[in-house]
């Protein structure tokens, strides 16, 4: 009897000690995007956002276009005349704003513009410029000017799920400013529950949460499709498994109802693609072709919460070069990256990959068009068919201290450690 005893104590405190290390499971809404919008009558809401028809978490990326690149002013004539003419580049001329020439200073100056993309969470507030401008200020007090030239994220109409009003729906010409704020644990009224599942592909599986289409994102929102009696348009929350058929989806609902649809981009070669996001932000953006299925699972993790994007700091690190010099100090990526919050893109096989820089342990460039990514928790990828792992890279500026930077081209570059 007292063996029994001994043995139910033991195991009930290994089963306590095991669901320590479980994953919360749907007790908390503090992942969902939350703030004030003040509107330009000085009217406001506060609740739930949603951004257009797309974003509603934190880990949800905003994407725009900088208005600046100060950090070309720590290159030389000789070195810009050498990122100019270097040949490689000639393929990215469409996609560059450039004007060579001197400014009022009489500075040589190129205005290669870069993207600009940040998690929801990295974000305090953003303020409303102009039609398709604003300004961004981080959680640490940066602020910069971005452009929605080529991106929907500036411009769009913006939901909040009012505490009181319920959903209100505001154009982005009404909106003076969004100030984002910690979610409340519980939200008293949302606008659907998180997708969350395990996405095959050609090249793996991968879990996490789902964005459909690069747009359904919540279990209100609809899968549309025909079938051969008719239209549907199915609430994801029914959904439990979608298997591409490549011009056609084979759809099995929860109560395991089984319906093909098709003539829908979200359900044929139309769809723009699966995006699976992790609890860190890295996303895996994957192509139809590439998609096998999706298995969408009823419990889903906790949201990385807003108070959690708090560490902001600037990009620290050594580059050792080809000639085996190491240079240490604080790093700016592809004359552009300077801070943790913000990401990169690579793609392996077809599928693209967007990690931000504090999940990114060490870079190396493999080729003219690859490089081996490795990642804080060890994985290790083989990215290419991007600037910022292939050899589009603007390079690297190191500084010793805040007024001394060496610049280091991408070609000479061996290995980029991050700390």
């Amino acid at each position: 009897m007292k063996t029994n005893l001994i043995k139910s104590i033991y195991a009930t405190a290994m089963i306590t000690l095991l669901s320590s290390f479980m994953p919360v499971y749907g007790q908390s809404d503090e992942g969902y995007i939350y703030g004030t919008i003040t509107t330009i009558e000085d009217a406001t809401y506060t609740g739930q956002i949603r951004w257009g028809k797309e974003e509603a978490f934190w880990t949800d990326h905003f994407n725009a276009g900088k208005y600046d690149n100060d950090n070309l002013d720590y290159l030389s004539r000789s070195e810009l005349e050498a990122l100019r003419e270097n040949g490689r580049y000639s393929e990215r001329w469409s996609n560059w704003n450039i004007s060579w020439g001197d400014d009022d200073d009489g500075n040589w100056v190129d205005k290669h513009l870069h993207q600009f993309v940040c998690q929801f969470g990295d974000i305090k507030e953003i303020e409303i410029t102009g039609r398709s401008k604003a300004m961004i200020t981080m959680q640490n007090g940066d602020r910069i000017k971005v452009s929605g030239e080529g991106y929907n994220d500036i411009g769009t109409k913006v939901r909040v799920m009012d505490d009181e009003l319920g959903m209100v729906s505001i154009q982005w010409s009404q909106i003076d400013n969004i100030v984002f704020k910690s979610t409340p644990s519980k939200l008293s009224s949302k606008m659907g529950e998180p997708l969350f599942g395990e996405v095959e592909t050609t090249d793996g599986s991968f879990t996490g949460f789902v964005q459909w289409d690069h747009d359904e994102r919540l279990s209100e929102d609809k899968l549309d499709g025909d079938t051969d009696d008719g239209d549907l348009s199915i609430p994801f929350g029914n959904i439990r498994k979608i298997v591409s058929r490549g011009s056609s989806s084979s759809v099995t609902m929860k109560s395991d109802r089984k319906f093909t649809l098709d003539d829908s981009n979200d359900v044929d070669r139309g769809n723009r693609g699966i995006i699976v996001t992790m609890d860190d932000g890295s996303r895996m953006d994957v192509p139809w072709d590439e998609f096998v299925s999706v298995t969408f699972k009823d419990k889903y993790p906790a949201g990385k919460a807003y108070n959690t994007f708090k560490s902001q700091s600037k990009l620290q690190g050594s580059v050792k070069t080809k000639d085996g010099e190491t240079l240490s100090g604080r790093i700016i990526y592809d004359l552009d990256e300077a801070f943790t919050y913000e990401i990169i893109q690579g793609k392996n096989d077809d599928i693209e990959y967007l990690i931000p820089m504090s999940s990114i342990k060490q870079i190396i460039p493999k080729n003219y068009d690859n490089s081996y990514v490795v990642l804080k928790d060890g994985q290790k990828l083989l990215l290419g068919d991007a600037q910022d792992v292939s050899d589009r890279h603007d390079g690297i500026l190191v500084f010793k201290s805040e007024d001394d930077a060496t610049y280091v081209s991408w070609e000479d570059v061996e290995e980029v450690s991050f700390n």
